[in-house]
């Protein structure tokens, strides 16, 4: 038999297990409602047909105060989506940090990798050469994403001739 014959058994089995937590879930959510804990009003309506299970559930939820996040979550440290790009000039780092305020973030260059701490975010990243001049690197952050620009070495390889405009007539 080969891997790939255990696929469809395998997705059965995960979406059997799926479906019985959601229902589960579902009861739990109708049970809190009928005994008082989630205020408001609801509407939960059980479907039996068949070739269909399942609930509908309609309803405005009554909070006594706003909805938060469990603090495990807020505090669980982060690793941000980064892209790394190169040319004949420089390395640029893209740093997704959504939320992060810039005063937060700390950003620093040192042996071919760079890194980036923020409030819930941390990341080291592997730079493509070692060739910078990371003294001369520059940073900007807008709406949550830290663009970081770090100039290449010059070698006599990538050195180039100024840039001299040409008159078309």
């Amino acid at each position: 038999m080969s891997d790939f014959e255990d696929i469809p058994g395998d997705s059965d089995d995960f979406f059997k297990k799926l479906a019985k937590k959601m229902f589960r879930e579902m009861e739990e959510l109708e049970r809190a409602v009928r005994s008082g804990e989630l205020r408001g009003k609801w509407d939960i309506e059980s479907i039996e047909e068949p070739d269909t299970k399942g609930f509908v559930a309609r309803g405005k939820l009554q909070l006594d105060e706003p909805l938060r996040l469990p603090t495990q979550i807020t505090d669980e440290v982060r690793e941000p989506l980064t892209d790394v790009f190169q040319d004949k000039e420089n390395v640029k780092l893209y740093v997704e940090l959504p939320g992060a305020e810039k005063k937060d973030i700390q950003l620093s260059i040192k042996d071919g990798r760079a890194e980036v701490k923020a409030k819930n975010f941390y990341k080291t990243i592997d730079l493509p050469t070692q060739d910078l001049e990371s003294e001369k690197a520059s940073a900007k952050y807008k709406n949550g994403v830290l663009e970081v620009t770090i100039p290449k070495k010059k070698t006599a390889e990538n050195e180039q001739e100024p840039k001299q405009d040409i008159k078309i007539e």
